[in-house]
C-alpha cells in the first residue's frame, strides 16, 4: 500500500484543500475496494502541531500525526496558504525541510494553489516549471526569482512535481492525481461523483490582468501607466522609447525584466483586460468591442484574445454574461 501525506502547515491556511483532497483520495480508495480491489493509499493528515485551527477559530484541524513520524511517503500534497506568504515560510521551515528530504527518498510533491510558496522555499521549483493562482504571481516571482512561473497553466507536471492554480481549481488537480495513481476510470468515477469538469488544463479565462507592478524601475512604471491609459489606440514600440527617451533595445530589455513580458506582450494583454470587462458589462458586440481595444481585424483579434484567455471573444462572453444573450 502506497502512503499519501496530506499536510497541515502552521498558521491560517485554506481548509477546504485540505479536507477536499482528503475526501477524493478516500473515495478512490473506496471505489477500488467496491470494485474487489485493494485501497491504493492509506492517508495521513500531518502537520508539527497537534492540532491547526482556520477561520480565527471557527474550524479546527487534528492531524493524525506529526511529520517526524512518517519516515518515507510517496505522495505529499501542500494545501494552499492565505495571504502572509513569507510569515507562513517563516513559520513552517520544519515542515518545509521534510518536504526537501521526501522529494530526495523518491516521494512525488503536490502543491495546491499558493503552497507553491511552501514547495519553493524547499528549492524544488528552481529553474522548474511551477503554477499558482494568477492573484499571487508578482509576489511570488519577487519572493523566487528563479522559478519558471506559468500562472496561465491550471496544472503543471515535471519530474514528479505538480502544482496548480488557485482557489478551488485544486479539485482538478486531485482528479489529474488520482487518474495518475489510480486509473481513468477511477478519476472518471470520482469527478461525477465530486461534480468537477475532468480535463481541464487552463485558468486563463479566470485571470485578472493588472500587470507586474513590485518591480521599482520607475520608467517601465510610467510606461506600464501611459499603455494601461490607451488601450484603445495603437502603440508602438518606437513611440514607448521616444516618448520616455530612451533607445529601443535598452527599453525593451528593461521592459522585459521588470514585467516579464515585452511591451507588445503587455499591450496586447491590457487590450484583452479592456475587452473582457467590456464583454461582462455591456451587450456590445465582437466586432464593436474589437474596434474599441484597437483591433480592425476581426482574425487577429479572435487569435489574440483566444491565447491569452483560453477561450474566443464570443465564448467568453457567453460564459460572463448572460444578458448580452438574451
Amino acid at each position: 500500500m502506497k502512503h499519501l501525506t496530506v499536510l497541515v502547515p502552521d498558521g491560517e491556511n485554506n481548509l477546504s484543500s485540505i479536507v477536499g483532497t482528503y475526501k477524493i483520495f478516500s473515495r478512490a480508495n473506496a471505489y477500488w475496494k467496491e470494485q474487489g480491489r485493494r485501497e491504493l493509499f492509506k492517508i495521513e493528515l500531518a502537520g508539527i502541531s497537534e492540532a491547526v485551527s482556520f477561520h480565527e477559530g471557527l474550524f479546527t484541524v487534528n492531524p493524525h500525526t506529526h511529520i517526524s513520524a512518517i519516515k518515507k511517503t510517496d505522495l505529499v500534497v501542500i494545501p494552499s496558504l492565505n495571504h502572509n506568504y513569507q510569515a507562513a515560510v517563516k513559520g513552517n521551515q520544519l515542515l518545509i525541510d521534510w518536504i526537501g528530504q521526501q522529494y530526495g527518498k523518491g516521494a512525488e510533491i503536490a502543491s495546491i494553489c499558493t503552497g507553491a510558496f511552501l514547495l519553493a522555499a524547499a528549492g524544488l521549483v528552481e529553474g522548474r516549471a511551477c503554477s499558482t493562482h494568477w492573484a499571487v504571481a508578482d509576489q511570488f516571482r519577487e519572493m523566487f526569482p528563479g522559478v519558471d512561473l506559468q500562472p496561465d497553466k491550471l496544472i503543471t507536471d515535471e519530474n514528479g512535481i505538480y502544482t496548480n492554480g488557485g482557489a478551488y481549481s485544486f479539485l482538478n488537480l486531485v482528479i489529474y492525481l488520482v487518474e495518475k495513481y489510480f486509473d481513468r476510470e477511477t478519476a472518471i468515477f470520482c469527478s461525477k461523483v465530486f461534480q468537477i469538469e475532468i480535463d481541464r488544463q487552463s485558468q486563463s479565462a479566470f485571470t485578472i490582468f493588472r500587470g507586474q507592478k513590485l518591480h521599482g524601475d520607475e520608467l517601465v512604471q510610467k510606461a506600464q501607466a501611459f499603455i494601461e491609459s490607451k488601450p484603445g489606440e495603437k502603440i508602438s514600440v518606437e513611440t514607448l522609447s521616444s516618448k520616455f527617451a530612451i533607445g529601443r533595445r535598452n527599453f525593451d530589455r528593461r521592459f522585459i525584466k521588470a514585467t516579464g513580458n515585452t511591451p507588445v506582450e503587455y499591450a496586447q494583454r491590457v487590450k484583452v483586460e479592456c475587452a473582457k470587462k467590456t464583454f461582462e458589462t455591456t451587450r456590445k458586440t465582437v466586432n464593436e468591442v474589437m474596434y474599441g481595444v484597437g483591433y480592425s481585424d476581426v482574425k487577429a483579434f479572435r487569435e489574440m484574445f483566444r491565447k491569452i484567455t483560453g477561450l474566443s471573444p464570443l465564448a467568453y462572453r457567453e460564459k460572463y454574461n448572460k444578458e448580452a444573450l438574451a
